[in-house]
């Protein structure tokens, strides 16, 4: 009879662990987990979308993680989504790590995107190409697992006349304010940046050409789902897809950012304020 018991407690405990586990893969169909990376347009883009569904009744996590790790979180499907891909450079090597575990749905931002060496307007540098010893032959760069660490550090494998400079990586707060030290000494320093981004909007400073294409060819900010989303949610589905806006938007709710406005108020209020473009986001 104790035998029977334990027998019987065993196959229950084995039963309940395994409903318990396929209850963990199963997607709740009123949950999303949005990915994005620490960047200013990839916090602007990934709360402007997460407060859409919000309103249409989801629960909305939005995760913020190492870009490597973003990539990684959607083709594992622990996130759902990212709104924050910049393609075809930029993350160019990590889409083709992990593209048989993801889909490209749709693309956010299609003119304006582009990253590259930036220097303050005062240089009279105006290419890669024409770099000699400018800024003590040093680039000042942000986060080592970045994609633009990574197409910086092919650019000076690339070019002849960047023998002998050397990437320094940081952070992306830390090489902001090593920016704006600079030109308040209106010293010289190039830096690993990208636009949109809101040092535009309170600096004097360019892009510099990039001849070898390297680092600075026009982008895409693209979004990038797991596989099944479509199936599982067809709703939020259908809003990442439409999901579109112009350089004056993102930069709008940018410029907030940098004024330490809450994202999530920042975003609150583009919506208030476009209304009629967040409504074709939700059209099949």
């Amino acid at each position: 009879m104790l035998s029977l018991l334990l027998v019987g407690l065993s196959i229950t405990a084995c039963s309940s662990k395994k409903t318990s586990q396929v209850q963990d893969t199963q997607p709740s169909s009123n949950k999303i987990r949005l990915a994005y990376k620490e960047w200013d347009d990839a916090i602007s883009s990934t709360f402007v979308v997460g407060e859409v569904l919000q309103d249409m009744g989801y629960q909305v996590e939005m995760v913020p993680l190492d870009n490597i790790f973003m990539w990684k979180s959607v083709a594992d499907g622990s996130a759902d989504a990212m709104v924050t891909a910049w393609l075809p450079t930029t993350n160019g090597p990590e889409y083709k790590r992990y593209k048989n575990n993801v889909d490209i749905i749709g693309e956010s931002l299609v003119d304006g995107a582009k990253a590259g060496f930036i220097v303050p307007s005062y240089m009279s540098v105006n290419s890669i190409a024409d770099l000699k010893n400018e800024a003590n032959k040093t680039i000042t760069g942000m986060e080592p697992g970045a994609g633009i660490t990574a197409n910086a550090e092919k650019t000076l494998k690339r070019y002849p006349n960047l023998k002998g400079f050397k990437l320094m990586p940081s952070s992306s707060g830390a090489m902001f304010s090593a920016l704006d030290k600079a030109i308040k000494n209106k010293e010289e320093i190039i830096i690993t940046g990208w636009m949109p981004h809101w040092s535009f909007n309170k600096y004097d400073i360019k892009v510099l050409d990039d001849p070898q294409g390297t680092i600075s060819a026009p982008e895409t900010i693209t979004t990038i789902a797991r596989k099944g989303l479509k199936e599982d949610k067809p709703e939020a589905f259908k809003v990442l897809q439409n999901f579109k806006w112009d350089l004056p938007d993102i930069n709008e709710i940018m410029v907030k950012l940098s004024d330490n406005v809450d994202p999530k108020k920042a975003a609150r209020e583009w919506i208030e304020k476009n209304p009629e473009k967040v409504a074709s986001w939700k059209q099949s």
